[in-house]
């Protein structure tokens, strides 16, 4: 597939190294192509940089890796007619400027309305699929983990596009829990808090979750 990804810092280039590993055709969005850090990314990897426009334009499926709060703005830029009918993977999390509390961040959203359910609100003919928000990115691909594959909780409201995602994660090494609609990222965007307490506390990073089930 042709995969846009909006966003060029660690989650966005982590995973676009995992597609590419997966023979998919890659580009990475950025607001400034000139970053030197942009730059050393694509002479490094081959992965082709543009803008946000020139990745919304060529991607099938498309991830969106920018911060929570910088999220809205960044698919504005990149132009929303450009994502109708798409399947957008959404790993953003609403975390707030505020420093954690005693280990604990703070989101800018609630427990009654997610980022996720803002975002699809804001462009309704795109399918967001909430995925890769719960683990560092170290671990997005290929997760290779003592106590076998760890679990990915998805949701969104379009069945096929969360088929696409659960493929793609699957492929990535992931196992796969779709929690039905896009009300369900209310609670999976708070898993993050709980995968960052280790790492504030102890600098432990290196964990994911698992679903156990009888």
């Amino acid at each position: 597939m042709k995969v846009g990804i909006i966003g060029s810092g660690e989650v966005g280039q982590s995973l676009a190294k995992g597609f590419n590993a997966e023979s998919h055709s890659v580009m990475v969005g950025t607001r400034d192509v000139s970053k030197p850090e942009v730059v050393k990314f694509h002479k490094d990897t081959g992965i082709p940089v543009g803008t946000f426009g020139e990745v919304a334009k060529h991607g099938e499926i498309i991830v969106l890796a920018t911060k929570g709060s910088a999220a809205q703005e960044a698919l504005t830029i990149a132009g929303m007619q450009n994502f109708r009918g798409k399947t957008i993977i959404d790993t953003t999390n609403p975390i707030a400027e505020a420093p954690p509390t005693n280990a604990v961040l703070h989101y800018f959203t609630s427990l009654e309305e997610s980022l996720m359910e803002r975002l699809q609100k804001f462009i309704p003919g795109a399918n967001f699929v909430k995925a890769f928000n719960i683990v560092g990115n170290d671990l997005m691909y290929k997760p290779n983990l003592p106590g076998g594959k760890p679990t990915m909780f998805i949701c969104g409201n379009d069945d096929a596009a969360k088929k696409m995602v659960t493929n793609i994660l699957d492929s990535f090494g992931w196992e796969i829990e779709d929690m039905g609609k896009v009300e369900a990222a209310r609670v999976i965007e708070p898993i993050a808090i709980l995968w960052c307490i280790p790492g504030f506390l102890r600098n432990q990073w290196t964990h994911a979750f698992k679903l156990l089930k009888a």
